[in-house]
């Protein structure tokens, strides 16, 4: 990627400069639920219809389940980071930004730009506190991104996926999330799976997650369309990332077997369809994993 000279995001707190208190480590992946509104399979109806008929669904959302946006909190640290791996996802996350912005405003919506808290060995979130072992995660009670950057070492070196556009995919899977929680998808996933057995709730994980991959395809489609920006084997290096960090995957190499039932993000073969499903396409229909007959 040729990213150095682009914009960066305003929306960075820094708090690696603090200490790094108690590490409690805390599921990856966790997200805070809300309670109300409609169903899952209602919720996703109405952001379909929304999206197909060209009606913002944040108004639609809105009227049905009163609201659902999260109000934006002031940095707690520099906005521009000194560092270059600071500074590389401070520019991806400015991109992501521009992009997903685009694509709500031709829909007649906003987009509340999520935060991005960089931090060493752990965290205090309003989903509670997180470890560098989480590794990067999304809280929809604050709307805010997580990452310890030492997880980009691990990334390439223990898990086989090197590479700049590899560590921009991984950041756009979780501004992915924060897309869902803006049209009201994760928060009727958390109400929804409460009613669940944990293999049902499982199966229906790992649509959310391959929902959030599907758009960070779409954010690479938009990022590829921009003269100087992507360059060659870059996107190789998203559907390697995505291949990498499978269940399937990482379980065998973690216990020598795999546990289908127990599969929360998709196995490296989902991860890496719906990735490219979304880039190939540039939509956000295309990537309707819930009514998806076949993952």
């Amino acid at each position: 990627m040729r990213w150095k000279g682009r914009r960066g995001s305003r929306n960075i707190e820094d708090r690696r400069s603090m200490g790094q208190g108690p590490r409690v480590r805390m599921p990856a992946g966790r997200r805070v639920r809300r309670s109300g509104g409609l169903g899952l399979t209602g919720i996703l109806i109405v952001v379909a219809i929304a999206w197909l008929s060209g009606i913002n669904p944040l108004t639609l959302l809105g009227q049905l389940e009163g609201g659902g946006r999260f109000e934006a909190q002031t940095p707690k640290g520099p906005a521009q980071p000194s560092d270059e791996t600071a500074q590389f996802v401070s520019i991806i996350l400015a991109d992501t930004e521009n992009t997903w912005s685009r694509i709500l405003a031709e829909h007649g919506a906003d987009y509340p730009e999520p935060k991005l808290v960089l931090f060493s060995g752990s965290v205090p979130s309003a989903c509670g506190y997180a470890s560098a072992a989480t590794g990067p995660f999304y809280c929809g009670a604050d709307s805010k991104l997580y990452i310890d950057l030492s997880f980009y070492r691990q990334l390439a070196t223990q898990l086989n996926a090197p590479g700049d556009f590899a560590q921009a995919y991984v950041l756009a899977h979780e501004v992915g999330h924060h897309l869902q929680n803006v049209l009201g998808i994760l928060p009727e996933f958390h109400k929804a799976r409460r009613t669940m057995s944990k293999a049902e709730g499982n199966a229906l994980s790992v649509r959310v997650e391959l929902q959030a991959d599907c758009f960070a395809g779409i954010w690479a489609h938009y990022a590829a369309r921009q003269q100087g920006f992507v360059e060659a084997g870059d996107i190789d290096e998203a559907l390697n990332a995505a291949s990498r960090i499978g269940d399937d995957t990482l379980q065998r190499q973690s216990q020598g077997y795999v546990v289908p039932e127990s599969f929360n993000h998709g196995t490296s073969a989902q991860r890496a369809r719906w990735f490219r499903k979304g880039f190939q396409a540039g939509l956000i229909e295309a990537c309707d994993t819930f009514n998806a007959a076949s993952l």
